[in-house]
């Protein structure tokens, strides 16, 4: 203690050159030896000099390290880390692990939709609705765009199918221009026949609007498009079922429904049915018409582009405008179906109604559990299979009498 007295403040430099400063408590300045213990397999400890630590006289704090020492060796090959675990790499984010201390960590990969491009990032970013994130989740990369196309497998197979279809009912048409005044053709009014051929033409042909990029005009007009055709060919169905069912009873003596025979009655039916579907479509485009869609939430890898209805509610009035036709024509028909008529059709008519039905019965719960171009494909699908079934319940046996048992 006596001696500390006597050093504070001093300043000497030693006979090799260092300067040595005691400061005003008389300690002298800080130098240290950067030492390597390693445990020997014998259990002693060697030790060796890796490096230095000192101040300098004017309060310089220098760290040297041996250059060409072995640090670690032989245990560890690398410095080891302070922390408990590796920092987390660009597409990874920190989560806490309960119990431990901040510095221990998870590392958590970003979810999908979302990107983090740092080291150790706290949170990761969402990318916008138009974007989703990489599979590495470093980064945010475009959407693909979605949609029933032509070039597609599924939008190539229906294209066809409707094509193929049309092509049929054309030579149908043919056939029955061409045997005009035959029975079979001339039976439950040939004028009937041809409004429901040409009209089974227009339901093919109005499916091509449902595939493709869909527009503005796209999505004005294949709704109302299908509602008015598809009207057009059940209420002509249901013309030609009371034509019969007018027809048989009009035979019976004294009978009032002579003066109902012919195409008249026939024509104003139709006619009347037609009006019904165009002012549900004329409300409906004039209150909430249906228009382009981008949706950007069904699918995280695509924007589904596709035509909003606009109103759910007119969408079903027309599906359920159709249906009560087709339900009326069926009813009709089973109860004709039975008259001696050689060329009674109502039988065909009943089978017809009954697979019209039933595929837009099914189509109602497919329509509503579908997305995307898949709820696209459902509605093709129901307007050619239920067009295709009239085609071939009513036509095809009169076809066959035509060629095959002609009169």
């Amino acid at each position: 203690m006596q001696i500390n007295t006597f050093v504070r403040n001093v300043t000497f430099r030693t006979p090799s050159g260092d300067t040595i400063l005691f400061n005003d408590k008389g300690d002298p300045p800080a130098q240290f030896d950067v030492m390597k213990l390693s445990l020997l397999p014998d259990g002693r400890v060697a030790k060796e000099k890796v490096g230095s630590f000192h101040v300098l006289s004017d309060g310089t704090k220098l760290l040297h390290i041996n250059s060409s020492a072995d640090l670690w060796g032989p245990y560890y090959k690398e410095m080891p880390q302070s922390l408990c675990n590796e920092p987390c790499a660009p597409g990874y984010r920190k989560a806490k692990i309960e119990g431990k201390p901040s510095c221990c960590y998870d590392c958590a990969k970003c979810a999908d939709g979302e990107m983090s491009n740092t080291t150790d990032a706290l949170s990761c970013f969402r990318c916008s609705e138009y974007e989703k994130s990489n599979k590495q989740r470093t980064g945010c990369v475009p959407k693909e765009i979605n949609y029933l196309s032509y070039t597609d497998t599924l939008g190539a197979s229906l294209t066809s199918i409707a094509l193929v279809l049309f092509i049929t009912t054309s030579v149908v048409l043919g056939i029955f221009v061409r045997y005009w005044e035959t029975p079979i053709v001339r039976a439950n009014n040939q004028n009937l026949s041809f409004l429901l051929l040409i009209s089974l033409m227009l339901c093919f042909l109005c499916t091509l609007l449902f595939i493709g990029r869909p527009t503005q005009i796209c999505c004005l007009l294949r709704q109302v498009t299908f509602g008015i055709v598809f009207t057009i060919s059940v209420s002509s169905v249901l013309a030609k079922t009371l034509t019969v069912i007018i027809a048989f009873n009009a035979t019976k003596p004294g009978s009032k429904l002579k003066k109902y025979v012919g195409t008249q009655l026939a024509i104003v039916l139709v006619t009347v049915c037609c009006l019904g579907e165009i002012v549900i479509s004329a409300v409906w485009l004039a209150s909430n018409p249906p228009f382009p869609k981008a949706d950007t939430l069904s699918d995280p890898d695509y924007i589904i582009l596709l035509c909003n209805e606009g109103s759910g509610f007119f969408f079903f009035c027309i599906i359920g405008y159709i249906g009560t036709l087709a339900l009326l024509s069926f009813i009709a028909a089973f109860l004709a179906k039975d008259f001696p008529d050689r060329f009674n059709e109502a039988k065909n008519i009943t089978f017809s109604m009954l697979g019209f039905c039933s595929v837009w019965g099914a189509f109602v719960p497919a329509y509503l559990s579908s997305k995307g171009s898949r709820m696209v494909a459902v509605e093709i699908f129901a307007i050619l299979s239920s067009s295709a079934g009239l085609l071939a319940c009513i036509f095809v046996p009169k076809c066959y009498i035509i060629f095959f048992r002609p009169e």
